[in-house]
């Protein structure tokens, strides 16, 4: 069993990762002492694969379960489902005393984490994610949130789980886009803090949803320590998780819902990410291709569209939470496994960076 720590004093939790370990949830949450009564959040496509077999688990430990589905995909993270799951929560007999448990991808796990973190000022959750990229990364470290019209996660609250049960097994029925996607957060983790992992990376077959859990644990073990080094980024290290994100996050803005998933967009970032980290920090030639030819081992998308247009990714770009007074703060890279922030990246260089994602 992989178990990571994730040290924040009185907000202190683990994240567990071992195939099988779905089977222990209910005897671990009740260790816990969340209660008896909790809400359960998924979304409709994973409820037809764990539902069942999740209440089964829930009730075999005595735990009073109500079922929360909402619309599988991006567009549940709205405040219209926040107050609809409250609303829900409420009318089930949910109080203060009541818990809530997210089952599912990043999706669910932000939207059932900030319904948490609001319903009766604040209830404790649990993690249980389905999909890579909530595993490696979007279930620890507390952030949570919904979009509205003018962008992605603006508004939202840190608010951590009490406990991350993953078992890679769940992966075993996602489709294959949305399993390779996941890893751009993959090689993210690789990119920005653990250059060896990028071995492991070229050995794994992209066609078998059967990723190692110490792979796994891994990447959670560097999300989590950089979480720990700053929860609620205030010193600038909890940046270095954005390496790709800031034009990812603009192009993924830019088209309708479902063009782009999370991962497919975050790998056209990447690739900007790395020309600016070429021209402006010194990266490798031979650094650089590695980490697009492990994007291109996973089938993710590195060429843009001319039908997305640079001024529309500028304008959604510059709405992203990265930017700080008009400032841009942007993650490059100097070498594998090595990150930083830096304030020198202009527009000029970031139109440059989206251009060349056009060749």
């Amino acid at each position: 069993m992989n178990l990571v720590q994730v040290q924040l004093s009185e907000r202190s939790y683990e994240v567990i990762c071992e195939y099988g370990i779905l089977a222990t949830l209910g005897e671990r949450i009740s260790g816990l002492n969340l209660g008896s009564h909790c809400a359960l959040i998924t979304d409709a496509t994973v409820a037809g694969h764990y539902l069942e077999r999740v209440l089964e688990i829930l009730s075999n430990s005595g735990l009073n379960v109500s079922q929360h589905i909402v619309p599988a995909g991006e567009a549940s993270k709205s405040m219209q489902n926040v107050e609809l799951l409250c609303r829900e929560m409420t009318q089930a007999g949910h109080g203060r005393k009541s818990f809530v448990i997210a089952l599912g991808g990043g999706v669910v796990g932000d939207l059932a984490g900030f319904v948490a973190s609001v319903f009766y000022r604040g209830v404790p959750f649990v993690q249980v994610p389905t999909t890579i990229v909530a595993q490696v990364d979007s279930s620890v470290g507390g952030k949570t949130g919904v979009n509205i019209a003018e962008g992605k996660n603006l508004v939202g609250a840190f608010h951590q789980p009490k406990l991350v049960l993953v078992d890679p097994e769940l992966l075993d029925t996602l489709p294959s886009r949305e399993y390779k996607e996941g890893y751009a957060e993959v090689i993210k983790h690789a990119a920005i803090r653990d250059s060896a992992m990028f071995d492991d990376l070229e050995q794994l077959d992209p066609d078998k949803n059967t990723p190692p859990a110490d792979l796994i644990a891994r990447n959670i073990a560097i999300k989590a320590r950089v979480v720990e080094e700053d929860e609620q980024e205030l010193s600038g290290t909890r940046a270095l998780l954005n390496f790709g994100h800031t034009i990812g996050h603009g192009i993924e803005a830019s088209v309708p819902y479902g063009q782009f998933l999370h991962g497919e967009a975050i790998s056209l970032g990447t690739k900007a990410a790395v020309y600016l980290s070429q021209k402006h920090a010194g990266l490798s030639t031979s650094d650089g291709d590695r980490i697009i030819s492990l994007l291109e081992q996973f089938s993710l998308p590195l060429t843009l569209s001319d039908d997305i247009k640079t001024e529309t990714i500028l304008e959604k770009l510059t709405r992203d939470k990265k930017f700080e007074s008009g400032a841009i703060k942007f993650v490059l890279l100097d070498k594998l496994g090595s990150a930083f922030v830096s304030s020198d990246i202009t527009v000029d260089d970031l139109v440059e960076a989206i251009e060349s994602l056009r060749k």
